[in-house]
């Protein structure tokens, strides 16, 4: 257990009595602390955004701290802790004025020199942070009066200001840095957000409290919030039905209409950016061979998943880029062919298919019932799976941390991303550009192609919004034709909340906002 960062102060026994004796002598108190509980899938793996690969963790880091963008629920771009920004016409430096008045939850204050040293930090490539990738076009951050920052980039990059929109581009207090270092603020999170960290029990709970100094007037609503890792679907769904937690997210799907039943629950389906894909090691035999990729995406009835897993409450795959993301292209889905299937096999010189292993990068119980899907899908074409379902600290290890594509010992991995800066670039660069191997980022194909390397390159260089398009368009064309993925599905979100409970609900990308979260009593 972390400690509390802000251990109780002694209090004179007499005082102490008295406090008793009040509470005794009335029985009805004054004041009911509002208390929040919210379960979610599984368990977060770092407070620390710049070092997070999972959207779980920054969403949930989103309770202590906030960067100078964000968004808002239809992933629209939105002001935080920046008033303004100006660009460069060369595209080279933006000029970032800051909200004045601002505390981090330390007492210090928030200011331009705190921006430098946040952004300092994760362009240094010592620090080994996990998010260095996303920032690294930072060549230097400048301090240029005490609420405005010049921040100027090695390149041109068009998508800037989206980037700094991540939900990893927080803001931490360059006091706490200095006291608990870089890799110890993970432990001991200090930002500017509306809830100061408490502690975390890694696979019990993290808690957070109200911050009485936070800059917005009269917010949070609420005293306190406990995040609970709930692996278990049914056990998620049971928790809302009992009350013991106010909000669920993702709510099991073939459990949707049991909830709908209750009085006291409101279920809420939303739609997303989020895409379900399988990765297949292209550096790898069989899976060096295109006509082995097309076969799998032939060999997979993405309807009949999509029904079997998610209880209908997502859609087949209709591209390399979810519709919503700034930027995709329609495409599929990709048909389910099985004899389709076999025959590219049997040109591929597998006419009896192969043996293989497909993990998933989550063990929740939709994740499994999707690798198991597909599973028994993949044998009818005579390719044998073994399914193992990953735990995040396995995940890290046996995916995430490869050193070498000659030796990375994935396969076939059931993985998801959400663009959560909302346009393509996010949506592709990272997963399906040569410079995006693990352990840089996650490409986990390692899928490699000069042409969608150089279509990525061009569009980030350029603002006019056609060509954009073009070269957008022509990458994913190309990506769809390669299959490095088993395209499957983009997910709905499907949560649940008690009526009580007003002011939370899921981003397009699978995050949380729940900047105006009150509950009634």
């Amino acid at each position: 257990m972390k400690p509390r960062l802000n251990p109780p102060r002694k209090t004179h026994p007499l005082l102490a009595w008295g406090a008793v004796a009040l509470a005794v002598q009335f029985a009805a108190p004054a004041y009911a602390a509002k208390d929040v509980v919210i379960a979610v899938q599984s368990n977060f793996t770092t407070t620390d955004p710049y070092d997070a690969n999972d959207t779980l963790s920054q969403a949930v880091a989103k309770s202590f701290y906030q960067g100078l963008f964000g968004f808002d629920k239809d992933m629209k771009l939105v002001n935080v802790l920046a008033e303004s920004y100006q660009a460069a016409k060369d595209g080279l430096s933006y000029t970032i004025k800051l909200r004045k008045g601002v505390k981090f939850q330390d007492g210090t204050d928030f200011n331009a020199e705190a921006v430098k040293v946040n952004f300092d930090r994760v362009t240094n490539p010592e620090n080994k942070l996990k998010r260095y990738s996303l920032y690294k076009n930072i060549a230097r951050t400048e301090v240029l009066d005490p609420y405005t920052v010049r921040i100027t980039l090695a390149e041109p990059f068009s998508a800037f200001i989206n980037t700094l929109a991540h939900p990893s581009a927080v803001m931490i207090s360059p006091a706490a840095l200095q006291k608990y270092g870089s890799k110890g603020i993970a432990l001991a999170p200090v930002g500017t957000g509306p809830f100061k960290f408490v502690e975390w029990k890694q696979t019990d709970y993290m808690k957070v409290e109200k911050f009485d100094g936070y800059w917005k007037k009269g917010y949070p609503k609420v005293d306190t919030i406990t995040w609970k890792p709930v692996v278990d679907n049914n056990t998620r769904s049971a928790m809302m039905q009992t009350g013991e937690a106010a909000f669920a997210f993702p709510l099991p799907y073939e459990q949707a209409d049991l909830l709908k039943g209750k009085s006291t629950v409101e279920v809420v389906a939303a739609p997303s950016i989020i895409q379900r894909y399988i990765s297949m090691n292209t550096q790898q035999k069989p899976f060096n061979d295109a006509r082995v990729r097309r076969a799998i995406n032939y060999a997979i009835n993405k309807q009949a998943l999509v029904k079997v897993a998610f209880s209908g409450y997502a859609i087949p795959a209709e591209g390399v880029v979810p519709k919503g993301v700034e930027y995709a292209v329609k495409l599929g889905p990709w048909p389910y062919d099985p004899a389709k299937a076999r025959e590219l096999l049997k040109e591929a010189g597998y006419p009896n298919g192969f043996e293989t292993t497909l993990w998933s990068a989550y063990n929740y119980t939709t994740a499994q019932k999707v690798i198991q899907f597909v599973q028994q899908q993949l044998a009818q074409v005579g390719i044998k799976a073994q399914v193992l379902a990953l735990e995040a600290g396995q995940r890290v290890e046996r995916v995430e941390s490869a050193q070498d594509p000659a030796t990375a010992p994935v396969r076939m991995y059931y993985v998801g991303w959400s663009s959560s800066t909302g346009e393509a670039d996010w949506a592709l660069r990272p997963l399906l550009a040569s410079e995006s191997f693990p352990p840089r980022m996650f490409n986990t194909a390692y899928y490699k192609n000069p042409t969608v390397d150089a279509d990525l390159a061009k569009a980030l260089a350029i603002t006019d919004v056609t060509e954009k398009a073009r070269l957008y368009k022509d990458a994913q064309q190309h990506i769809w034709n390669d299959a490095p993925w088993a395209f499957l599905a983009t997910e709905q979100l499907l949560s649940a909340h008690n009526k009580n409970l007003t002011g939370v609900y899921v981003m397009p990308d699978g995050s949380f906002n729940f900047d105006e979260i009150d509950l009634k009593k």
